[in-house]
């Protein structure tokens, strides 16, 4: 008896909890409510079957329970009932198919003025490419693929120069337009999902599956990959933001097409290599663990990681240089950092890509802004003494104190200076600036009046001034530091 109470609550309840749930779906931003009526119906169906076949229990214990003198009845077959068992059991299979083969089908074909929009998937970020003006995507292949070309766009196919693409988890489309996603994977499985929109569709590597919708509702719209592809798998996260048709084709015309990322490709120079690094980490999918900005990650972030002094899991510390982050990139088990999972992969990069990558790093850590302002003082330092000796400075000026011409550079900076008017300056950037550029302004008292002019650039004044700041102490090295300021 208690068995058959038991069971009956539990049809009670689970009918109650499904019309009184609050956790209702939200309604579709697309047109696929016809995805919504089929899960209903589904639910219509396995609802009844769960309630008939569980209520049927109910009544077998209380009518088939054991009583005192008698016993259970034996039937070893019962064709009539198994007969409308069948039946009914197909026809409820039937019931929740074939609605859903209906849908499927028309979830797979495209209208024709569907435009076009490739996901590319990859550990654990996604990226997105439009046709151009023509309004084809290029042709591509695996082969194709580096780290600056993480579409694989076939670089000699007319038609993919003017693919707009989108390296971010961020995407767009306009309000009220068919729009065919076609799915590509470059490692694992995934699934482009976005619940509103109720599109759903697995990504397999080398395959390109498709599914179509239009969007019905404006708004920003989240991102989610429903296959498990490993442990970054829950932060595999974007947008899609939903908009009027005006403003979607203003956002498309402020991105850049395939052929305007190869025009930009890196040049030598320290920007190009920070700009290589950029799109390297964005090919090779380091920021979907990483964060550039100090937020929390699934791996170590990037701000400020440069220089700093990391706990390892075995407990012991290392200190975050060039080698240790080269090390992490090509052996990223080898020193495993406390307080994070052994969760990335080997990198194959060439010792360039390397470069490119810590130089990345690096610009976005204090310490090595000091570093590189220390780096460049130096390099100011020097390069003034070489315009002091190139222009003839060091015939007049001495740097180490003894007589000369004109007055020592040694401990001048800073210096207060008698004139030859009877007024008195201090020396500073502005007044070696001007004793340069304009050396009978301010006549130093003892000294003739016999310095020409001269012509130096911004950045040849600026070194110069840097060489006399460093012999501030009466070192030359001293005032490397304090040159940065010219900078």
């Amino acid at each position: 008896m208690a068995i058959a109470v038991v069971l009956i609550l539990i049809v009670v309840a689970s009918v109650l909890f499904h019309i009184l749930s609050p956790w209702q779906v939200t309604p579709p931003a697309s047109n696929w409510g016809s995805i919504d009526s089929t899960l209903f119906l589904t639910l219509v169906i396995t609802g009844i079957f769960f309630i008939a076949v569980t209520l049927f229990m109910a009544v077998a214990v209380l009518r088939y329970r054991h009583k005192a003198g008698r016993r259970a009845d034996y039937q070893p077959e019962n064709k009539k009932l198994e007969g409308w068992l069948v039946v009914i059991t197909t026809l409820g299979i039937v019931g929740m198919l074939a609605p859903g083969l209906v849908v499927y089908d028309d979830f797979v074909r495209v209208p024709k003025n569907a435009q076009e929009l490739e996901v590319l998937a990859q550990q654990w970020q996604w990226a997105f490419r439009f046709p151009g003006e023509d309004g084809k995507l290029g042709r591509t292949d695996i082969k194709f693929s580096d780290s600056l070309n993480p579409f694989g766009i076939d670089r000699n196919d007319p038609a993919g120069q003017d693919d707009v693409l989108v390296k971010s988890n961020q995407v767009r489309l306009p309000l009220g337009q068919p729009v065919k996603v076609l799915l590509r994977s470059k490692d694992v499985l995934h699934n482009f999902y976005i619940p509103q929109i109720r599109s759903k569709m697995d990504m397999v590597p080398g395959m390109v599956s498709y599914f179509w919708f239009t969007p019905t509702q404006v708004g920003e719209y989240e991102i989610l990959c429903a296959e498990y592809c490993g442990v970054g798998h829950y932060n595999m996260r974007g947008h899609l933001q939903v908009e009027e048709p005006q403003a979607f084709e203003r956002w498309l015309s402020g991105q850049p097409t395939f052929a305007q990322s190869l025009a930009r490709a890196p040049t030598p120079g320290r920007d190009a290599l920070l700009e290589k690094g950029r799109q390297l980490a964005e090919g090779a999918g380091c920021q979907a663990c990483h964060s550039q900005d100090g937020s929390a990650s699934l791996g170590p972030g990037w701000k400020d990681l440069y220089g700093r002094t990391e706990q390892l899991a075995d407990g012991s510390s290392v200190q975050v240089d060039e080698a240790y982050l080269k090390e992490s990139i090509l052996e990223p088990k080898a020193k495993l950092v406390q307080g994070y999972p052994p969760v990335m992969v080997p990198y194959r990069f060439n010792e360039d890509e390397l470069d490119a990558l810590v130089a990345l790093i690096k610009s976005l850590s204090a310490a090595a802004q000091e570093e590189s302002a220390t780096g460049e003082a130096d390099d100011a330092v020097a390069q003034g003494r070489r315009l002091a000796e190139s222009l003839g400075c060091l015939a007049c000026h001495s740097v180490d104190g003894g007589p000369s011409v004109g007055p020592g550079w040694r401990g001048l900076y800073g210096k207060t200076e008698s004139l030859a008017d009877g007024s008195q300056v201090a020396v500073d950037e502005g007044y070696l600036k001007e004793s340069i550029l304009n050396p009978s302004s301010q006549i130093v008292k003892g000294y003739a009046a016999l310095m020409p002019a001269y012509t130096p650039s911004d950045e040849e004044l600026k070194a110069l001034i840097a060489f006399i700041r460093s012999t501030a102490n009466g070192d030359a090295d001293a005032g490397k530091v304090e040159s940065g300021a010219l900078q």
